[in-house]
């Protein structure tokens, strides 16, 4: 019944298409900009909402005025806004947010001014409240995002860590997201390519983000904030990308005191520092891998040499008699990674990211709020081969992006947004061919994009989110000039069940080189899409429900359909060598998500399914992505024992992934360069011959974690000790054929890591 479902909704949806969309939404959008009055008798409150032990700001926590049953969620800097409120007179407005006591203060709105309220939350022992759920379903009521996950650090530290938490695996549980393996924290969104997600840390792109060959994100875990992770649906401010946005958001560090940790496992050593500065705060983190040996796991007992760290600075800056209203940040990221074999017939990797920024986020006098930021990347990366048959490359990535943007929250509770972002961005590849035969490849381009989104917010039963992307100057030409229209819409009939459908457009201008035939991709290298190509793009439709079944128990309900056109690939059937070496290509999804959350304060479970469907289509051949796969379950569970203990509980089904079968052998003769023998029949070697592109199937994965963490409260520091088991039951999940030998290769086996960190 669902699959008959799913393919109705994909005829429906392409047969309503519309070529004069773009137009209509744009009129639209004019006419909510011309069209309203602005009510001057009512009254208005804004803060911030921080931490009462450290000053970090808490953001998307809930804030409630009682009397009136309204309320918003603060935005990532802990700031919040409400209008519409009676004057002269006292009303009583309740924050909340989890893993806090929620907090109840009555004040006074006084008439013609904003009145301003800054509000400290102290930690609860208790990790989820009733007030806050309820908090959550009013404040949500009218919210248009779809298809968006906000994660908080807690829930993060809630799943059995293996080696040691990471950003990127924890988004596996995610109903839509999708992965090819244990040895791997790229994700895939709801059919797309990894190079299709973007990654955002203060507002600066990430592009590589990984260590150790794709095992782990670079992005410590200790350093983030919040974590905000749209699965398809985004709005108008961000773009760039075809699949998904994650906006990560660091520490501003502690305000109070000053403070440290330091942590160990099996993998790495890493330490903070934070503490207050005259009208600031700041907060240093670093982390190095000390040891390889538990990598031996994720690599059927072979060695891994591997050699990294990453370390990030935040420092923040807010005087009112400087500049009345203002928050000035200063952010680094660096990590660095090399891979290197003792033998001289291995290729040797080495990476690395060098990200600085700078953002001045203001409030105004009246109710707007602006924020200008600036950020530079530059990612290099090299293969070394050595005496390998390995050929040579060599990238680099250089960018430098400004974003403005605008937010006037109007009398009537509806919003107006609007920005721009200049890119300034610049590619090197350095390649050699199997012929010997050198190539440098260096491309550089501008991107402009202008946005501006209205948010209907001010009826109870339903919200509008209607914007435009405009890319005035396209990285590419054949990127100049596309409109990206996106409108969001939700619909609540009553408190227990919220309808909310997407439609917009997408367009991607850089992409990676990276051949899906093979099984670990340690090396990919970003370019601009070339000159000879045109622009991925696509269109995403999404409709969901999400049932509050009690104040404990929801149910979220989504099915989307998504559409890309001109994706690049590399050319397989290239005979030529006026060949071109990439080409466009059309990737088609759909599917149904299900996920169940259900939380008391002792314990939270959730369920999550998904049923989707991924499709490639490349010089006419239609075949099943490496990353498809038709059923995935994903269950968790979190257990507050007392005392300071914790349980936590994982279980993973997914049905098997396509891979190229193995067909046959034949002897080809390899002349390494490093020996030499006379007798030329050592250096026959059996070379496998495939069938067709993924026409086979994996058997099916699954695999059970569970851990056990405990926090020993001594006099002057914490002591937090976790315990993990993974594949508890030592599944033998496989992972590939081994293409020379035919051998069968398979993911992790069952092992235990310890970790421990010390607050002071």
């Amino acid at each position: 019944m669902q699959v008959l479902l799913l393919k109705y909704y994909r005829i429906i949806i392409k047969q309503n298409i519309k070529n004069k969309i773009s137009f209509y939404l744009l009129f639209l959008l004019l006419t909510f900009f011309t069209s309203h009055t602005f009510s001057q008798n009512s009254g208005k409150i804004r803060g911030t909402i921080t931490d009462e032990a450290n000053g970090e700001v808490l953001a998307f926590g809930n804030v409630l005025i009682e009397e009136l049953n309204i309320g918003v969620t603060t935005n990532d800097k802990g700031y919040y806004y409400i209008s519409s409120l009676p004057v002269n007179t006292n009303v009583s407005l309740v924050v909340s947010y989890v893993g806090y006591e929620s907090r109840k203060i009555e004040f006074y709105v006084y008439p013609d001014k904003i009145n301003k309220l800054d509000i400290q939350l102290s930690s609860s022992s208790v990790i989820l409240q009733t007030v806050e759920k309820i908090g959550e379903k009013i404040v949500e009521k009218n919210e248009t995002d779809i298809s968006l996950e906000r994660i908080s650090v807690r829930e993060l530290e809630a799943i059995p860590k293996g080696v040691e938490t990471d950003v990127f695996r924890s988004l596996q549980y995610v109903p839509g997201v999708n992965f090819t393996a244990d040895l791997s924290a790229r994700y895939y969104v709801r059919g797309g390519d990894s190079n299709q997600n973007l990654v955002l840390v203060n507002g600066a792109n990430v592009y590589n983000s990984f260590h150790a060959m794709g095992l782990f994100s670079v992005i410590d875990p200790e350093m983030i904030n919040t974590m905000e992770f749209y699965k398809g649906g985004y709005t108008s401010e961000y773009g760039g990308r075809l699949s998904s946005v994650l906006n990560l958001v660091t520490k501003d560090g502690n305000r109070t005191r000053y403070s440290g940790k330091a942590a160990v496992s099996f993998l790495t050593a890493k330490g903070v520092v934070e503490g207050p500065i005259p009208n600031g705060s700041f907060i240093i983190t670093g982390r190095k891998s000390h040891s390889t040996s538990v990598l031996k796991n994720f690599f059927n007992d072979e060695t891994a040499p591997f050699n990294f760290y990453d370390a990030s600075f935040k420092i923040n800056f807010s005087n009112p008699n400087f500049i009345s209203g203002s928050k000035i940040i200063f952010h680094g990221f660096l990590s660095k990674d090399k891979l290197e074999f003792n033998n001289p017939l291995r290729e040797d990797y080495n990476w690395s990211n060098n990200i600085f920024g700078f953002s001045w986020f203001q409030v105004y006098d009246i109710p707007l709020f602006s924020e200008i930021s600036y950020t530079t990347n530059n990612f290099q990366g090299k293969v070394l081969p050595n005496f390998s048959s390995t050929r040579e490359k060599e990238s680099q990535l250089i960018e430098h992006k400004i974003d403005l943007i605008f937010n006037y929250i109007i009398d009537n509770k509806n919003e107006v947004e609007a920005g721009f972002q200049i890119t300034n961005l610049q590619t090197k590849l350095f390649i050699e061919n199997l012929l010997g035969v050198y190539s440098n490849i260096d491309e550089k381009g501008i991107n402009i994009s202008l946005f501006a989104k209205y948010k209907l917010l001010q009826y109870d039963e339903f919200g509008l989110d209607v914007g435009l992307r405009y890319n005035v100057a396209g990285l590419t030409r054949a990127g100049t000039g596309f409109i990206e229209p996106r409108i969001s819409f939700t619909y609540t009939p009553n408190p227990v069940i919220a309808f909310k459908v997407f439609w917009g457009r997408f367009q991607q201008e850089i992409t990676t080189i990276s051949n899906e035939n093979e099984v670990i991709n340690v090396f990919e290298p970003y370019i601009l899409v070339p000159k000879y190509l045109k622009t991925p793009q696509a269109e995403h439709y999404n409709a969901g429900v999400t049932f509050y079944l009690t104040e404990k128990i929801n149910l979220v309900s989504e099915v989307y359909y998504k559409k890309s056109k001109n994706i690049t690939e590399i050319n397989y059937d290239k005979k030529f060598a006026s060949d071109y070496d990439l080409v466009n290509g059309e990737a088609e999804s759909y599917g149904f998500e299900n996920e169940l959350n259900y939380s008391n304060p002792l314990m939270h479970f959730s369920i999550g399914y998904t049923l989707a469907y991924s499709y490639k289509t490349v010089n006419n051949w239609t075949y099943y992505p490496r990353y498809d796969s038709r059923h995935t379950l994903n269950c968790a569970l979190e257990v507050n024992i007392g005392s300071g203990w914790k349980s936590m509980l994982t279980w993973t089904y997914k049905s098997g992934l396509p891979y190229t079968p193995i067909i046959g052998y034949y002897e080809k003769l390899f002349l390494d360069p490093a020996e030499f023998n006379t007798n030329i029949y050592n250096y026959y070697f059996p070379h496998s011959v495939l069938g067709d592109k993924n026409i086979s199937r994996l058997p099916s994965y699954h695999r059970m974690d569970v851990g056990v963490s405990k926090i020993f409260d001594l006099n002057y520091f914490k002591v937090n000790i976790d315990a993990s088991i993974t594949n508890i039951y030592n599944r033998k999940n496989m992972f590939y054929y081994d293409r020379s030998t035919g051998e069968r290769v398979n993911m992790l086996p069952f092992f235990v890591s310890i970790n421990a960190k010390v607050e002071i």
